[in-house]
């Protein structure tokens, strides 16, 4: 029997994706073999990767003036590839910290980048402090943002608006999950584990003229425009991972698109804050107006039942809900192929928890 999984990641696929890889596990339309096996250099490799990116161009409305390269290391890969493929190592770049994600992105250009500037950084990472409160420089080759923080549940309810400096925003747990106005950023970068599918595979949406002005050192697995230029098959790239996430993206268009799955988001993700205000036993952290529809935390207000709540919930179907190691509490990520359902679930058992223990 299937469980609710409310893993941040590794996550949870939409279940028709699952039956149709499933079914074409052995043989892909009959080719007699398995995407998995297929060379990425034959015409059903490449038809499968060209509808992929066709598709995810349409879904997002990325312009065409866009590059979209399927690649591998994740987004902690990009967080190097950014200042070695846009900025020199004297230049300035600037760093939102409003949460882990954003901090381990800027610890590792630190290595790249002779002043990587903090323009802000919360302490408590419960809010997106005003543009207007942030260190910016006066010649900054780019800004870098993580507009929803997976481990803390915060989320940046606008793009911050700095002029003609590139953006740069790490989209992974909240890329397909609501509209993004592309054009707002010079590139975006998502590691597909939580709305795209499996682990392995590793989006990154680049404007063109960001393109050709990668360092000499730059390795070349890093290089935006040589993977551009190759079709993003520079080397062997992850297969299968790419096959699943285009049958996910399949499925977003078969519902509705973006604003559609974005509207059931909206519905899950209040139902659940609902459920945490309305009680004196559950509470999250965050400010209102910067709460992630796509990971919701919350603490018990006895942490020592800590323990308790994730093996109970577990044995009702409930399962990966302990929060991050770093920060420890609850954390339900309700990604898109999170069914109402699995939500409606989880608050009847947190009802019945405090009735038990509060």
């Amino acid at each position: 029997m299937r469980i609710y999984n409310f893993s941040a990641g590794p996550a949870t696929l939409p279940e028709e994706v699952l039956k149709q890889a499933s079914d074409e596990m052995l043989d892909w339309q009959g080719h007699g073999m398995s995407v998995m096996e297929m060379s990425h250099r034959s015409p059903e490799f490449i038809s499968i990767a060209a509808e992929a990116e066709a598709d995810l161009r349409e879904l997002m409305s990325i312009p065409l003036n866009y590059k979209i390269l399927f690649l591998q290391g994740g987004a902690t890969g990009q967080f190097a590839a950014i200042p070695l493929n846009i900025s020199k190592k004297s230049d300035r770049a600037d760093y939102a910290i409003t949460g882990m994600w954003s901090k381990k992105a800027h610890q590792e250009a630190s290595k790249y980048l002779e002043n990587p500037n903090i323009a802000i950084k919360t302490d408590a990472h419960t809010h997106v402090p005003n543009i207007e409160d942030w260190d910016l420089s006066e010649d900054s080759a780019y800004i870098h943002i993580t507009p929803n923080e997976t481990i803390h549940g915060v989320a940046f309810n606008e793009v911050p608006e700095i002029g003609n400096v590139p953006v740069a925003g790490d989209i992974s747990s909240m890329i397909l999950s609501q509209p993004i106005d592309v054009s707002k950023y010079g590139v975006l970068y998502a590691g597909a584990q939580k709305n795209i599918g499996p682990a392995g595979i590793t989006i990154v949406i680049v404007r063109e003229d960001l393109l050709g002005h990668a360092r000499a050192d730059t390795p070349t697995i890093w290089h935006w425009q040589d993977k551009a230029e190759s079709g993003s098959m520079l080397n062997t790239p992850p297969t299968y991972s790419w096959y699943l996430a285009g049958l996910v993206f399949k499925r977003l268009k078969e519902i509705g698109g973006v604003e559609a799955v974005h509207k059931i988001n909206l519905k899950k993700a209040k139902k659940l804050y609902d459920a945490i205000d309305s009680s004196s036993f559950y509470s999250n952290p965050v400010e209102p107006e910067f709460r992630s529809i796509m990971n919701v935390v919350f603490t018990l207000a006895k942490p020592e039942l800590d323990k308790t709540f994730v093996e109970e919930a577990a044995k009702n179907g409930l399962k990966n809900l302990e929060g991050h190691r770093s920060v420890g509490g609850m954390r339900a990520s309700i990604y898109n192929a999170m069914p109402e359902a699995g939500v409606e679930a989880l608050i009847k058992f947190m009802k019945e928890f405090e009735k038990k223990h509060g």
